[in-house]
């Protein structure tokens, strides 16, 4: 489908799904976002679903201002996938080792590692630039200053939620290995000192929401956060890649007779800020729950835990500000999923797929969920197909 406009006070609201599916709180939301005076333009990704501050799957652009509740509190979240030369025939009968390979090698949850991950001992890993990366941890908040060393060992690691870690077999029975994680606790609380600083501002006071309160550019609280939301930003991509470091490394171990080899990665962010240039305005582009996907640039777009995941290619969409959706998005709350649905219904909709099968992960539940074929094909004029991932392992926090 292209978008339906809807009227906003001071921009129309761009939409790449029916404004009849959305929730009246998450269209709410929106109608706010819009009253912005600093706002130049909005566009709506067809997973949008009502967000704790800020509508996920929203991309706001603004001028001379960034609202860091529309980041959200996982700065950097993003998805991460690479190919590998394994097909099909080589996997096991039984996946649940491997399963468990996994997660003795990547803490989930609240797990750290007991020491900080090296990539300097990991197989071809980059090390370039670490060191600088870690030293500029001086410069970010004092209030987060005594988190530093939980900060480096959770580095590596994948949280909870619907961050997930899963093996997968393409339409041609190719390997992929995939993950979704950000910037962990760090990035958490760096994300809620700056919101807390910017809803105390006197140009925030009057607002329709005090959760869209923001950073004004040529100000030192804007300095500030930008500085640690671009650190926390590549923290969370530091993180990825270091969780793939360790994928690959299970794999090379528990396929060694297969002697495996791994493509370029595939990486995107979905919960950033980034400078872009449209209509010949310097914009400051907000994706909560959204990923650029500008021509040709190469995107990740999962389904549930039982569900279909996209390879994506992007189509430069400029009326989406070159953006696309970051998943199916949730059609239920955690509350309503872990009301509706029963152990036996997670058991019965993840059927073939070797994962946690129990009340802790009910929430993730693939029910809980918007189709994700559907949400695929109202956005066929933002991105392009390049392959069809279906899960056969998923490991969650």
């Amino acid at each position: 489908m292209s978008y339906v406009e809807i009227p906003g006070a001071k921009v129309p609201i761009r939409m790449w799904t029916d404004p009849a599916s959305v929730e009246e709180g998450a269209l709410q939301q929106l109608r706010n976002v819009a009253t912005l005076p600093w706002i130049k333009g909005l566009a709506v990704m067809p997973d949008v679903h009502y967000g704790k501050g800020a509508t996920v799957g929203s991309v706001i652009a603004m001028q001379g201002a960034v609202c860091p509740a529309a980041v959200g509190v996982d700065i950097g979240c993003g998805m991460s996938a690479v190919k590998t030369s394994l097909t099909a025939n080589d996997l096991p009968g039984d996946l649940s080792r491997l399963r468990s390979k996994i997660e003795q090698a990547i803490p989930v949850g609240r797990g750290m590692h007991d020491s900080p991950v090296e990539p300097g001992r990991m197989h071809g890993f980059a090390t370039a630039g670490w060191d600088d990366f870690w030293g500029r941890f001086e410069g970010v908040a004092e209030s987060v200053k005594f988190r530093h060393e939980r900060a480096q060992k959770q580095m590596g690691t994948l949280g909870s939620g619907n961050h997930m870690i899963e093996f997968c077999l393409d339409e041609t029975g190719s390997v992929w290995l995939m993950l979704h994680s950000g910037s962990r606790n760090i990035g958490k609380e760096l994300a809620e000192h700056h919101i807390g600083v910017a809803q105390k501002l006197a140009h925030n006071q009057g607002l329709v929401d005090r959760d869209l309160a923001v950073f004004v550019a040529d100000t030192p609280q804007m300095a500030a956060y930008r500085n640690d939301l671009y650190w926390a930003q590549e923290y969370a991509k530091h993180n990825r890649a270091i969780m793939m470091g360790l994928l690959k490394d299970v794999v090379r171990k528990e396929f060694k007779k297969a002697k495996p080899t791994f493509e370029t990665e595939v990486s995107c962010h979905h919960n950033y800020v980034a400078e872009e240039r449209y209509e010949g305005m310097d914009l400051l582009v907000t994706r909560k729950g959204a990923i650029r996907a500008g021509s040709g640039e190469y995107g990740i777009i999962p389904g549930s835990m039982g569900s279909s995941s996209y390879i994506v290619k992007g189509l430069g969409n400029e009326k989406a500000f070159n953006s696309a959706s970051h998943g199916a998005g949730r059609r239920m709350s955690r509350n309503a999923a872990k009301r509706h649905f029963t152990v036996r219904d997670l058991e019965e909709q993840t059927r073939g797929v070797e994962c946690r099968k129990d009340s802790g992960v009910l929430d993730e539940i693939p029910g809980a969920y918007k189709n994700i074929d559907q949400v695929m094909a109202q956005q066929r004029d933002l991105v392009e197909v390049v392959a069809k991932l279906k899960q056969f392992i998923c490991v969650k926090g």
